[in-house]
């Protein structure tokens, strides 16, 4: 499958701007994740594409179904697994980097996104500390457990600035092509 047709496959599952901006973000900062580590770009972008793709139709058992709503492609049994894995009580275990990768970048991109949209240069010279700052303010994001952001990153053996240079990397990369085709992360 390649990334149009996985767009187009998301967005028969996910019809609101929020979700789908979400996911454009996750893929991003895998992206980014897959490059640091030297990893397949494309199938770590996908997973981050794709990895909602059931939240707005099955939002009580995410992402239970999307083994039921991936069956039809190509992806491998691990993608689908991986997919499985990002849950907050997952049945998979987090036992790959694609895996901890995921779950860390799930919520931690679309929070840079949100910290970026309360600055006047986005995401241009955003750094950690900025991030941080954000974190603490318990105020803002308020839905975001900041705990989890956190002990996600450590599975990884990943620092703070190192995790937020990375996805605030990924982002700025991902927003540059999204533009070229007409939408934003930023809105």
């Amino acid at each position: 499958m390649n990334r149009k047709e996985a767009v187009a496959l998301l967005k028969k599952h996910v019809k609101t701007d929020r979700i789908y901006r979400h996911s454009l973000a996750v893929e991003a900062a895998m992206i980014a994740y897959a490059k640091k580590f030297g990893e397949d770009e494309n199938r770590w972008g996908m997973l981050g594409l794709l990895h909602d793709i059931d939240f707005e139709e099955y939002p009580e058992v995410h992402p239970a179904k999307a083994p039921e709503l991936l069956a039809d492609t190509d992806f491998d049994p691990i993608f689908i697994d991986t997919i499985l894995s990002h849950g907050l009580n997952p049945d998979v275990p987090r036992d790959l980097m694609e895996r901890k990768a995921l779950h860390a970048v799930d919520e931690m991109a679309s929070f840079v996104i949100a910290v970026a949209l309360m600055r006047p240069t986005k995401l241009e010279g955003l750094k950690a500390k900025s991030v941080k700052k954000k974190m603490k303010d318990k105020a803002f994001a308020r839905a975001v457990n900041r705990e989890e952001l956190i002990n996600s990153m450590e599975e990884m053996n990943i620092e703070f600035a190192d995790h937020i240079d990375t996805i605030v990397s990924g982002l700025k990369e991902h927003e540059a092509m999204l533009q070229a085709e007409g939408t934003s992360l930023l809105g």
